[in-house]
């Protein structure tokens, strides 16, 4: 979550949440990010089959003045999401234990970076 606070004028900030109140605006970026982060995560994603690097989607949810995105993968393996096995490790049928691998926080970090950045940029030349 982004959190942005401002002391003295908000005369820029002002000018600035009206230009994102304008339809278009802000969506069509925040879909790009999230797009961005499906495409990072698929390339991050360890592949054996391929089936969970293809299976990243997201959702983007605005709600009470809030904006979210949601990366989600929904490649299943009797009922276990594969992408959290693989980040967490997960214990084997014949009781052995598979090490997890973080690939998701790399991968995803510079998709936040971007986000800081172009609401960092949109909030100071408004």
């Amino acid at each position: 979550m982004i959190k942005l606070s401002a002391s003295g004028s908000t005369a820029n900030m002002d000018k600035f949440l009206a230009q994102a109140a304008r339809p278009g605006n802000i969506e069509s970026q925040i879909r790009s990010l999230a797009e961005a982060g499906v495409r990072a995560l698929a390339q991050a994603t360890p592949a054996a089959s391929g089936a969970t690097a293809a299976s990243w989607s997201y959702e983007i949810v605005q709600k009470n003045g809030k904006t979210e995105i949601f990366w989600t993968n929904s490649h299943q393996n009797e009922g276990q999401i594969i992408a959290v096995l693989i980040q967490y490790g997960h214990g084997t049928r014949t009781g052995g234990y598979v090490q997890g691998r973080d690939y998701i926080n790399p991968a995803i970090r510079p998709i936040f970076d971007q986000i800081a950045d172009k609401a960092w940029k949109a909030v100071t030349s408004a």
